[in-house]
């Protein structure tokens, strides 16, 4: 992997974080390798957006890894370029 690039620094290192669930009184954990999670009891789902340069960096694969990559973009419906 090439030196860490604070865009991806989530991405690499799982981080949790609590969202709340708005309408509801309920939160979610979304962790930050999570694209969104769908709350369970009334189905809103929380985004994450910190997976969005996955999508562009030409160095994508050499600094998260070919499996992170692989999960982000099925996770996001994109086709996985090998």
């Amino acid at each position: 992997m090439v030196d860490p690039c604070p865009g991806a620094a989530n991405l690499r290192i799982t981080t949790l974080s609590i969202k709340n669930v708005p309408g509801v009184a309920g939160d979610v954990e979304l962790y930050s390798s999570d694209i969104s999670v769908k709350c369970s009891n009334c189905g809103f789902v929380v985004y994450n957006d910190i997976a969005s340069c996955v999508e562009w960096c030409r160095h994508v694969k050499e600094c998260v890894g070919e499996e992170m990559y692989n999960k982000v973009m099925l996770q996001k419906n994109v086709p996985v370029n090998k």
